[in-house]
């Protein structure tokens, strides 16, 4: 017997009631990148380490912020290379040169990058974004020996050719903190950010963020582009 279609779509929608909340629930790769957008702007401070790989190049440290616009980065390898900024100058040391590069920052840049709620903001804008092959959480790692790691993954693809980035892979934590990030570049090139032992809100003191390098390493300023 052929049931009606509208007695169908009653006895569907009876069903659908019937099931518990999280079961009805259709969450986009947008609504869940807004849930770690919100997540973020709760966060008054962060620490972790980190490990960022370019190329074939790969560096480590340990990464401080605080907002609105405070960042530390205590490099490892590089061994005692530092970068600080404020939002309004950077400052980096770079050991095996001796030298100190400064750069007044145009426009109140934001040092913390995407990893802040104001950086979130920027992608949320900037960039399409969807779930990467599954809502479900997957291994962190796609290698053969697996990963016991789950985490939602995230594709990004630009709007716009004026962005830094071509496309963003983000893996995400059940509780909303970004544990990688793997983007292309607009000339192409891969870059990989990776971050552990995340820790937030600890109150990190002021006095983290207050760096003087070496009296003896030389000083370039404006070293990314010229004084305004």
């Amino acid at each position: 017997m052929k049931i009606p279609v509208k007695t169908a779509v009653i006895i569907f929608g009876i069903l659908l009631c019937a099931l518990p909340v999280s079961a009805q629930e259709i969450i986009t790769g947008q609504d869940f990148f807004d849930r770690v957008a919100e997540n973020y702007q709760g966060i008054e401070d962060y620490s972790a380490d980190f490990e960022m790989t370019v190329e074939d190049t790969v560096m480590s440290g340990l990464i401080y912020y605080k907002n609105p616009n405070l960042i530390r980065i205590d490099f490892l390898d590089p061994e005692e290379q530092v970068l600080v900024a404020d939002g309004e100058i950077i400052q980096v040391y770079v050991p095996d040169y001796n030298v100190t590069l400064t750069q007044r920052l145009k426009d109140q840049t934001n040092p913390g990058g995407f990893a802040t709620g104001e950086g979130l903001s920027l992608l949320r804008r900037n960039y399409q974004i969807a779930f990467k092959d599954s809502p479900d959480p997957q291994p962190l790692d796609n290698s053969s020996e697996g990963s016991s790691e789950l985490v939602y993954k995230l594709f990004l693809t630009w709007r716009n050719t004026a962005q830094g980035f071509r496309q963003i892979e983000l893996a995400v934590t059940p509780d909303l903190y970004i544990r990688r990030m793997t983007a292309v570049t607009a000339d192409r090139r891969n870059i990989e950010f990776t971050f552990k032992d995340i820790q937030v809100n600890q109150s990190i003191p002021m006095a983290r963020f207050e760096y003087d390098s070496p009296p003896s390493s030389n000083n370039f300023d404006n070293f990314l582009y010229g004084a305004e």
